[in-house]
């Protein structure tokens, strides 16, 4: 598999990407096999420039930086919808750079999470991120429902480790009557099951439900259509798969039909107000159109450059060709670990490639503490969930097939030990 692993590097047009990214080194002073873009991209090279560039207009312009400079600051979140809308499947104008994920959930649930005494509810998978269910359990108690009986958990079948789409579906259409919002993820943080979100979107909206995304796993890493599938709103954070650094600018995506509605109900803020009377400073809140139109202050320039470093690079790789090479080399790692590993782990992850991104989540049923800590000590960085999940994600920007054949051959070495 060595030669393979050589020659599938040598014919892979994308290959040479891997070196405009910084790789930590192991402790032999090796490039590591960074494994861990589901939870922190790697740095772009060509960051530190973006961010040098906006120090020095901040050093040399001071506060004329808003207005001049190579990316003035009044529009600078503004060069990244039109990126960012590629990789989501929508309208530049409904793409929106801001925030962080959490804050964005709130402010979209502020205006999409409208329950009624009929129709309470919110829908979400069992094993949702932390942060999701907290935010959501805190909206429920806010408009004076209790996530006990309010909030609706579906969990995959007994056996199962994945959610089934004809599950979601018929939940959907059971608990339509009840349901106010259904909130899920594009892409499982734990398992790495990408979802059936046209399906569900579908479902959602024939219900009557409001439908909403988190696309933290997803915006990146597999492909998108939100303005087509008719999402309602979505929201993301930029440091995972965008690679725009740690805890960097997140983005929220609405539908057009709702950005066209000024009356729509939101927490305003000056920097969402309309920007051709934005410095007149009158009382009264006037929203842009579109997404921008959610804005509350002006976004924060030295976080949101190393985006634009990182969405460069996804301009140039050419996303379709980026899925299709995580595709094989998602299925490369999970090839050679069935063959290192031969019942050692389980692969929760989903084997379809239209069911999965470049995540693998292994369920390492013993030991498997003291095998993540040998991994790591032999230059594999991926992370480990309790009690029992090892998460890898061979990222297609900046991993290469022999990446995939070390991290496998370290993991049969970890196990055997």
């Amino acid at each position: 598999m060595t030669a393979d692993a050589a020659a599938l590097d040598a014919a892979d047009p994308l290959a040479p990407f891997a070196d405009e990214f910084h790789h930590p080194l192991d402790a032999a002073g090796r490039r590591a096999v960074y494994l861990c873009g589901h939870s922190l991209g790697l740095q772009p090279r060509s960051a530190a420039r973006y961010v040098e560039e906006e120090l020095a207009a901040w050093r040399d312009l001071a506060v004329r930086g808003h207005h001049e400079g190579p990316r003035p600051w009044i529009q600078y979140h503004e060069g990244l919808s039109a990126p960012l809308a590629a990789l989501a499947g929508a309208g530049a104008a409904e793409v929106v750079a801001m925030n962080s994920l959490t804050v964005n959930l709130h402010l979209m649930m502020v205006s999409f999470y409208r329950p009624t005494a009929q129709r309470p509810c919110v829908l979400i998978e069992k094993s949702a991120f932390p942060s999701d269910r907290y935010a959501i359990c805190s909206q429920l108690a806010f408009h004076g429902f209790d996530p006990a009986s309010h909030l609706i958990e579906l969990a995959p079948r007994p056996g199962e480790c994945c959610l089934r789409t004809e599950d979601l579906i018929d939940t959907i259409e059971r608990e339509g009557s009840r349901l106010a919002l259904v909130l899920l993820p594009g892409v499982q943080y734990l398992t790495g099951q990408a979802l059936d979100l046209a399906a569900i979107a579908a479902a959602a909206r024939a219900a009557g439900a409001v439908i909403g995304l988190d696309l933290a796993h997803a915006i990146g890493n597999t492909p998108l259509e939100l303005h087509d599938w008719n999402v309602d709103f979505a929201v993301w954070c930029g440091y995972k798969y965008l690679n725009g650094g740690p805890g960097a600018i997140g983005g929220c995506f609405v539908h057009a039909r709702h950005g066209a509605m000024p009356a729509a109900p939101r927490f305003a803020g000056w920097w969402g107000h309309d920007k051709g009377s934005r410095f007149m400073m009158g009382p009264d809140f006037e929203p842009i159109p579109g997404a921008q139109g959610w804005q509350l202050s002006n976004p924060p320039v030295l976080s949101a450059a190393p985006l634009y470093a990182a969405l460069d690079i996804f301009r140039r790789a050419d996303f379709r060709r980026l899925r299709a090479k995580s595709i094989a080399l998602t299925a490369y790692l999970r090839a050679a670990i069935e063959r290192l590993v031969p019942g050692g782990v389980e692969i929760l992850t989903p084997r379809a490639a239209d069911a999965h991104g470049c995540q693998l989540s292994l369920r390492v049923p013993r030991g498997g503490t003291r095998c993540f800590e040998r991994l790591t000590a032999a230059g594999i960085v991926g992370d480990w969930r309790e009690p029992d999940v090892l998460r890898l994600a061979p990222v297609p920007s900046y991993n290469r097939f022999a990446d995939a054949l070390r991290a496998a051959e370290a993991l049969a070495a970890a196990l055997g030990g």
